[in-house]
């Protein structure tokens, strides 16, 4: 639609959103987006931890703050695979004093 309002490919538009106007090669996230983005801002004190399958089979783990209610804010972290280490240890670079923000409304005891 806007491409077609200004006279332009929308091939074009579209190339020229991502490299110039999103400035999204200077994103912080860029380098590791493809398996993980965390947004510690989004914590709350209530989060809720859910696997989902996007795309193509791949299974992600996403974890949102139950207060935003699916709205802007809500998403905390998504991580690509299911595997609690793997999860985990990107979960851990959320910052500490954030993580100890959140209750703890279920235990699950997984072996080692």
């Amino acid at each position: 639609m806007l491409a077609e309002r200004y006279g332009v490919k929308g091939q074009t538009l579209r190339k020229q959103y991502k490299e110039k106007i999103s400035d999204y090669r200077n994103w912080d996230q860029l380098e590791h987006a493809h398996d993980y983005l965390l947004y510690p801002e989004n914590i709350g004190e209530k989060l809720s931890l859910d696997e989902t399958c996007l795309s193509n089979g791949d299974v992600y783990t996403i974890l949102t703050n139950k207060a935003a209610k699916g709205r802007k804010g809500a998403l905390v972290a998504i991580v690509r695979g299911v595997a609690t280490d793997a999860v985990s240890g990107i979960l851990r670079r959320l910052p500490h004093r954030k993580r100890l923000s959140t209750r703890l409304s279920l235990q699950i005891y997984l072996q080692p």
